[in-house]
């Protein structure tokens, strides 16, 4: 693979993970219009890196927080024999981050062989990016009075675990699926936009350890490889500000007709 075409792929990797638009679709839709016949999956995964770095350093404050706060609470429950999770909110975020990440391990574990028949399925992600058009057109009719909830809970982190595992199929938009799910289950915005991304970190983590492979690393070349990551990273950092400030005036709908065109070209371009 070339550098043009890294370059070209991280941007719109990092545009597209955070923007409710699907990372997943838009990279097979790239990857079919320049004719790219490299390891997609990998390929895909590797330019997460990059945007793993992205939201980590976005939400530094919170991920520091629910690492000190759990170490907290650990060592409360150990050395003294108490809880006390007042003391320690984060970790009880952290909790939920990792209840979340259940449903969406089973879904990946169930369907994952079918995921890999349909990556490269132009008519399946224009579908689905139609899919994700409808789903965001339908947070319009989400009162604002309803979204008041500080707390995640266990229904809802369950519930966004289940929006993110459906998010596998090319197409579907993680960040768009799991911000709404929160919003339907009662989240203030700032909440759900906040877990839909810190959801998405132990999830491209395991992603990475289950899918990497050095061997098809250097497929794809060292250079481009590192290159995609710089890019995807600085990109993704735009691309969450750009996102969180949607979530929070609540116009995700906004991105309602890009998908439908999106999801068009694909099928036509099948």
């Amino acid at each position: 693979m070339d550098i043009e075409q890294t370059i070209f792929l991280g941007i719109i990797q990092g545009l597209t993970e955070f923007l409710p638009i699907s990372s997943s679709g838009h990279l097979v839709i790239c990857q079919h219009l320049i004719g790219l016949t490299d390891p997609e999956l990998l390929l895909d995964i590797s330019l997460h890196v990059g945007t793993l770095l992205a939201v980590i350093i976005f939400f530094w404050a919170d991920v520091r927080a629910m690492v000190t706060d759990s170490l907290g609470l650990a060592s409360t429950v150990f050395l003294r024999g108490s809880i006390r999770t007042a003391q320690f909110p984060h970790a009880i975020l952290t909790l939920w981050v990792l209840l979340s990440l259940i449903p969406t391990a089973l879904i990946g574990i169930v369907i994952q062989s079918f995921f890999r028949e349909i990556f490269g399925s132009t008519l399946v992600v224009g579908i689905m990016l139609m899919t994700t058009g409808t789903v965001l057109g339908a947070s319009r009719l989400i009162p604002e009075h309803f979204t008041f909830r500080k707390e995640v809970g266990l229904i809802s982190a369950v519930a966004i675990g289940l929006a993110q595992g459906a998010a596998i199929i090319p197409g579907i938009s993680r960040s768009g699926a799991t911000i709404v799910c929160g919003l339907f289950c009662g989240l203030d915005r700032e909440l759900a936009g906040r877990f839909s991304f810190l959801i998405s970190i132990p999830a491209i983590i395991g992603a990475l350890v289950l899918e990497f492979d050095m061997a098809e690393v250097s497929q794809i070349g060292y250079i481009p490889f590192v290159t995609g990551i710089l890019i995807s990273f600085l990109v993704g950092l735009l691309a969450l500000k750009i996102t969180m400030h949607f979530v929070r005036k609540g116009k995700l709908y906004w991105f309602l007709p890009y998908c439908f065109l999106a999801g068009i070209v694909a099928i036509l371009i099948r």
